[in-house]
């Protein structure tokens, strides 16, 4: 008796007994030729018997055969064994058949799996197809015609998929990768190496200037990897103080120092079986990345004040803007934590470096801080996008987004025209720029004139006197609606409170 219903082609699983179904399928006037002969065939079952008589079976067919006796070893067999199919039993002892799909399907990288079972019944069979992803369900004994043919079918499925998966990557190389975005022939080549490397375990060292995107390609490798289930945690090693780092990063025990009333997990435990990023590596104090290299060495870390290590497992990306060859030389980056964190490197060049890819990023910004601000921006002027490839971006896509964010705001709906962009992207600003040589700064007081909506600058002014001017102007310009005036200057409400107490601006009434 055959209870194995394919949940693509029969939607009503385990509602009749497809006995019928498999007669015609193994007629015996049916000839059986496979498109695929050195397919891949790992089949799982306790039973030494069974699983020399498949082996046997299967190698008759033309296909290679590898054999494991519970669902531990299949695993260990497929990190050296490519399978295009599976065929496993279902009580075993160890991991069984349902503990081998379960760890397959949350692995990501699952090949069609032929269930075999001397115990079948129609709620195991819904369970095994729908819940755990079973191609099939068959009951032992087992017919060899009807499972050559469920070979053959489950070969083609794996096809499709290896297909598609290969669509999926070249549609990613068109343009964007996850929240990644770039059409020019570096990016292109970037995301062909994080399709590599996002797999693997090893680390990864991310340079480039600041404001490039950094974090985006941590988390698109997080993303990528079959680790994307478990947690994603960045740390700033240039945002901490040196007393505090170690204790962010390996976690501390009540009592450890003062101000240690509690056992505090470090940022290795929070990323346990998922991804850390460590921002700004060249920063961290270099007894910090002594300790940091054992324990990429060793995978164990031990709490501040603990007296025991524990394992864990986290995959490390590094980022920096320093030039790491420079880093290393200049002693802000121990040589050989360098080469450990080195594996795959990928450098983000420069926005000016790329400027073809800066229509796509507009674009895909744009839609996202509609989303973010609830408008219905639709598009740039043609101004506005030749104004987008002049400019040199030395914040880079920081600046680029900043830049859309307040354009977005101030536009609300429709295309984005000149006079939503930032001072320094209007066309005399820019014009002024050259004229001086690139300098902005020097640029600026003329063009500002010609706006009545802009404040006056003097040469001179500081830098803080300049910052308070801009935001009492932004305050009287959206009639002291805080909220308002802190999406158009790009902060958040609490940054724009905390600075009007440092400007006195409550005791004038603001």
């Amino acid at each position: 008796m055959i209870d194995s219903p394919l949940a693509d082609s029969f939607p009503a699983i385990g509602r009749k007994v497809l006995s019928s179904t498999a007669a015609k399928i193994a007629s015996p006037g049916e000839h059986i030729k496979l498109k695929h002969p050195l397919m891949n065939v790992l089949i799982v079952d306790d039973e030494s018997s069974q699983r020399t008589g498949l082996a046997g079976m299967v190698k008759a067919w033309g296909m290679q055969a590898e054999t494991a006796s519970d669902g531990y070893t299949a695993l260990e067999k497929l990190e050296t064994f490519a399978a295009d199919a599976i065929i496993t039993d279902m009580n075993m002892p160890g991991l069984d058949g349902f503990g081998l799909l379960k760890a397959l399907r949350d692995s990501g990288e699952m090949p069609p799996v032929i269930v075999l079972t001397a115990f079948g019944n129609v709620e195991t069979a819904v369970r095994t197809v729908h819940e755990l992803g079973a191609f099939w369900y068959v009951e032992k004994p087992i017919q060899p015609n009807v499972l050559q043919v469920l070979l053959r079918r489950a070969v083609a499925q794996s096809g499709l998929r290896n297909e598609k998966k290969a669509l999926e990557r070249n549609l990613q190389y068109k343009g964007a990768m996850g929240e990644m975005v770039g059409e020019s022939g570096r990016m292109q080549e970037i995301f062909a190496l994080l399709q590599q490397a996002a797999p693997s375990r090893a680390p990864v060292l991310v340079s480039g200037e600041s404001g490039t995107g950094k974090e985006l390609v941590a988390r698109t490798i997080h993303v990528l990897s079959p680790r994307r289930a478990g947690p994603f945690v960045a740390i700033n090693c240039a945002a901490l103080p040196e007393t505090l780092i170690e204790s962010e990063l390996f976690g501390h025990e009540k009592g450890s120092f003062t101000g240690a009333t509690e056992r505090r997990a470090g940022c290795f435990e929070l990323a346990q079986h998922g991804t850390l990023l460590l921002d700004e590596i060249g920063e961290m104090p270099m007894p910090t990345q002594a300790k940091l290299l054992r324990i990429l060495e060793d995978s164990k870390v031990r709490r501040l004040g603990g007296k025991a290590e524990f394992e864990v497992d986290v995959r490390i990306v590094a980022a920096t803007n320093k030039v790491p060859d420079e880093a290393v030389r200049g002693g802000n980056l121990r040589e050989d934590l360098y080469y450990r964190l080195n594996v795959f490197h990928v450098h983000l060049p420069p926005l000016r470096d790329r400027r073809e890819d800066i229509p796509a990023i507009a674009e895909s910004l744009i839609a996202d801080l509609n989303r973010k601000h609830e408008k219905r921006v639709t598009d740039l002027s043609p101004e506005v996008a030749e104004a987008l490839l002049r400019h040199d971006w030395p914040g880079n896509v920081r600046e680029l987004r900043n830049a859309m964010e307040r354009a977005v705001i101030i536009a609300g709906e429709g295309t984005i025209q000149m006079a939503h962009l930032p001072i320094n992207l209007q066309p005399k600003a820019q014009a002024a720029a050259a004229a001086s040589g690139g300098s902005l700064a020097t640029a600026l007081e003329p063009v500002i004139l010609d706006n009545a909506d802009a404040i006056r600058i003097s040469i001179g002014t500081t830098v803080e006197q300049a910052e308070k001017d801009l935001i009492l102007r932004t305050l009287e310009y959206t009639r002291n609606n805080k909220t308002r005036a802190a999406e158009i200057l790009g902060i958040s409400l609490k940054t724009l409170h905390n600075k009007l107490k440092e400007y006195g601006a409550r005791d004038v009434g603001i």
